[in-house]
């Protein structure tokens, strides 16, 4: 299922990269690029075209997909940390401490006569 989903959503990406590609930007008249800029260009845009459509179908089915595969990612990741042998750090070896040595001391000054 993780596959299948993956191929529907590098297909998606491809096809929306395809898709906005396509369309002609809002302001590609030739008289928008002069200055000359019509009425049409800052009035309502009117019914959406079949590319804009496709455009929102596409990005929805996108983020469906993107959202899907994070979660799923998720719990694979969570499943196998969580799942898996538990493995312990080895004890300690414990070590008997070194023996206190006395300290050498000098020797005591000789009396003066």
């Amino acid at each position: 299922m993780y596959a299948a989903i993956t191929v529907i959503h590098v297909l998606v990406c491809i096809a929306l990269i395809l898709i906005v590609l396509l369309q002609a930007g809002k302001g590609a008249e030739m008289g928008a690029a002069f200055g000359g800029a019509s009425q049409t260009i800052f009035g309502s845009s009117g019914a959406m075209g079949f590319l804009s459509k496709l455009t929102t179908i596409a990005a929805i089915v996108f983020m469906v997909t993107s959202l899907v595969l994070a979660f799923t990612s998720t719990r694979k990741a969570s499943s196998v940390v969580r799942g898996g042998p538990v493995q312990t750090a080895p004890a300690p070896v414990e070590t008997q401490p070194a023996p206190v040595l006395p300290l050498p001391q000098a020797p005591a000054p000789e009396p003066k006569k």
